[in-house]
C-alpha cells in the first residue's frame, strides 16, 4: 500500500492556529460506515449519538511542558530538546535540534543552571539520551523552564496552555495531547454520564511517533516507535460487562483506540496491564476492541490517517475530508472533529 494513497491537498488557511472560546463549541462530522451517510453537527450534538449502555474510553496522559531551550556549557550554542520517554529515574530520551552538535559527555545547561542535561547515548534520527541532573522537584523545574511541545503547524502562541490539556489530564508523562479529547468540557461529560454512558480512562503516553513523518513509499516497511500504556483493572472490568452486555465502546482519539487494540491483540480480552506499544493499524487490519471513533482531522501521509481509513475505508475518508474541506472545517490539533460509527 503506498503513501501516497493516504494525501490530499488542504488549504494552508484551515489550519487551527489556536483552540476556539468554548472547547465543546468545535463542529463535528458523523460518518455511518453502515449506510455511507455523512452529518454535520456541533460537538455537543454528540450526546444524541451516544446510546445508553456505550462506554466512551479517553486517555488521560497530561502533557509535560517537555520543550526545553539551553545551551552546551562549552561553546553557548542554542540547544533545544524535546522530553520523549522517561526510560529511569532522571534518564530520558529526547529529540534533540541540532543533534550533530551533541556528542555523548555534552552538557546542555537550562535556565541558569538551573537543570543540566549530560548526553548518556546518542541514537538515530535526532534522539539522545541524557541523565538530567538538578536539585528539587523535576515536574516543578519543568513548569518553570518548559513550553507546551505544539506541533510545528501551530504558528500563533498559545495563550492559555491548559488548552492543550484535557480536561481529564492525569497522568503526567505525554509529549503531545490527545487532541479528539480537547472538545470535551467537565459539563459534558457530566451529561454524557447522566445519559447512562459509562466513562472509561486508559493511558497512552504520545511519544515520537506523532512529530515523526512517514518516509517510505510502502506504507508496510513504516516503523512505529512504542509509547508506554496502561489499563486499569476497573477500566477492564467496564469494558469486558460492555461486551457482555452488547453496549458499544467508543475510542477517544487514535491514542485509546492503540491502547484497547493492543490489549486484545495480546490478552484476547481486556484485563490491568501495561508497557509500551509500536501498533501500527492501517487498512486490512481488523478491529477487535471498538464499534466507533471520535477523532480529529489528521496530516495527509499521517499514521493517524491510515488508523482511521482502517477503521472505516479509505475512499470513504477522504471522500469525508474533502466535504470537509468545502465545508471550510478546521483542520488538525485544535480543529474540529469527526465521530465514525
Amino acid at each position: 500500500m503506498l503513501l501516497s494513497e493516504f494525501d490530499y491537498d488542504l488549504p494552508k488557511e484551515l489550519i487551527a492556529q489556536v483552540p476556539l472560546k468554548e472547547r465543546d463549541t468545535s463542529r463535528l462530522m458523523v460518518l455511518s460506515r453502515k449506510t455511507g451517510a455523512i452529518k454535520h453537527q456541533k460537538f455537543t450534538d454528540i450526546l444524541d449519538d451516544l446510546k445508553e449502555g456505550d462506554t466512551l474510553v479517553i486517555n488521560d496522559t497530561k502533557v509535560l511542558p517537555a520543550r526545553l531551550i539551553g545551551e552546551k556549557e562549552d561553546t553557548h550554542a542554542v540547544i533545544e530538546i524535546l522530553l520523549l520517554k522517561n526510560i529511569e529515574e532522571n534518564t530520558w530520551e529526547c529529540l534533540t535540534r541540532p543533534a550533530r552538535r551533541v556528542k555523548e559527555g555534552t552538557i546542555v545547561s537550562f535556565g541558569d543552571g538551573k537543570l543540566k542535561a549530560k548526553c548518556i547515548g546518542e541514537k538515530d534520527e535526532g534522539i539522545r539520551e541524557y541523565q538530567m541532573i538538578y536539585d528539587g522537584i523535576f515536574v516543578e523545574i519543568l513548569e518553570q523552564l518548559g513550553t507546551m511541545p505544539l506541533p510545528p503547524y501551530i504558528h500563533e502562541k498559545l495563550e492559555d496552555k491548559d488548552r492543550y490539556q484535557t480536561v481529564y489530564a492525569k497522568e503526567l508523562g505525554s509529549a503531545a495531547a490527545p487532541t479528539a479529547g480537547l472538545h470535551f468540557t467537565k459539563e459534558l461529560l457530566k451529561k454524557i454520564q447522566d445519559k447512562g454512558i459509562q466513562i472509561a480512562p486508559v493511558t497512552l503516553h504520545v511519544g515520537l511517533g506523532t512529530f515523526r513523518p512517514v518516509e517510505v513509499d510502502d506504507i508496510q516497511d513504516h516503523s512505529m516507535h512504542s509509547e508506554y500504556y496502561q489499563i486499569s483493572a476497573e477500566t477492564a472490568k467496564i469494558l469486558n460487562e460492555t461486551r457482555k452486555k452488547k453496549g458499544r465502546i467508543i475510542a477517544v482519539g487514535t491514542t485509546s483506540t492503540r491502547v484497547l487494540e493492543t490489549v486484545l491483540k495480546e490478552h484476547d480480552t481486556f484485563e490491568k496491564c501495561s508497557g509500551f506499544t509500536n501498533i501500527f493499524i492501517y487498512p486490512g487490519y481488523t478491529f477487535r476492541a471498538i464499534d466507533g471513533l471520535i477523532t480529529n482531522f489528521h496530516l495527509p501521509k499521517s499514521t493517524l490517517l491510515m488508523l482511521v481509513s482502517a477503521f472505516s475505508t479509505k475512499e470513504f475518508i477522504l471522500k469525508a475530508y474533502q466535504e470537509a474541506i468545502q465545508e471550510k472545517y478546521r483542520f488538525f490539533s485544535f480543529g474540529d472533529a469527526m465521530f465514525i460509527i
